[in-house]
């Protein structure tokens, strides 16, 4: 049954790209209702694959392809909201894409990593602070790619050919610093709940998570102050976000990768 409503959840993830692409090479209207209803059922589909596979048995399976998915699901959902107030259709695809790469190796490639978070709800705050704040700097740093390829288009004297799909190249930086601004409110609870949460934070085997989320924090609240109090844009401002990004996967999926998949 798992398998079924990966297929179909894919397909229709696949539907809406194929829908917006056209318009983005040929600068051509694009279809947002087709996108609309595609990526609605494309997302129920896989929320409900999530359930399935996360709350079956006893406890909650957070293996890493089900975390994967389910931060692939909470993008794409906001994302998909997004669609209804801005022109992000460049990231669409991109967005879209891994749902549908990581659903499916969710699927079809089975981990397990019990967890009982009925029993700690302290760890469930930390961990669902976690995941929305990796999830919004992740969305961050898609941002910060599409503004330097904005950018670069324009820079380039491609300004009178740019695509009317794309968004402005000033939207996209406040919208940018507005979505790290947020993200990196959540890493500070994060932070500061793992602190508190969680008292094995820095053992064996864990201390890097820690370690490395503070760094990607100290990343981005220089990118913050930068930016405010000194001005700074451009390619500065794409490799901190994508540097933060980096540095945060590396702490929540570096260690378990290769714990659960390679040696698995």
């Amino acid at each position: 049954m798992d398998s079924l409503i990966a297929i179909a959840a894919t397909i229709l993830y696949v539907l809406a790209i194929a829908t917006i692409i056209p318009g983005l090479v040929h600068q051509v209207g694009i279809r947002t209702k087709t996108v609309l209803v595609s990526a609605t059922l494309a997302l129920a589909f896989h929320a409900w694959l999530l359930s399935d596979l996360i709350f079956s048995g006893s406890g909650q399976n957070l293996s890493i392809l089900n975390v994967a998915s389910l931060i692939s699901f909470i993008i794409s959902l906001v994302m998909s909201v997004a669609m209804l107030k801005t022109r992000i259709w460049f990231l669409l695809p991109v967005v879209y894409s891994f749902a549908a790469i990581n659903l499916s190796a969710a699927a079809f490639v089975p981990t397990a990593f019990i967890t009982h978070l009925e029993h700690n709800p302290k760890l469930l705050i930390h961990i669902s602070l976690a995941l929305f704040s990796y999830s919004t700097l992740s969305i961050g740093a898609l941002y910060a790619i599409q503004l330097a390829w904005l950018d670069h288009k324009l820079k380039n004297k491609k300004a009178l050919t740019i695509n009317p799909n794309l968004p402005p190249l000033m939207m996209v930086e406040r919208q940018l610093f507005k979505i790290i601004l947020i993200g990196t409110g959540l890493l500070t609870a994060t932070l500061i709940t793992g602190f508190v949460f969680v008292q094995d934070m820095f053992a064996q085997g864990k201390a890097h998570k820690g370690v490395l989320s503070f760094i990607a924090w100290i990343i981005y609240s220089v990118l913050l102050w930068g930016h405010y109090q000194k001005g700074w844009r451009g390619k500065k401002v794409t490799w901190f976000a994508v540097a933060g990004a980096t540095l945060l996967t590396l702490a929540y999926f570096g260690s378990r990768f290769v714990r659960e998949i390679i040696l698995s």
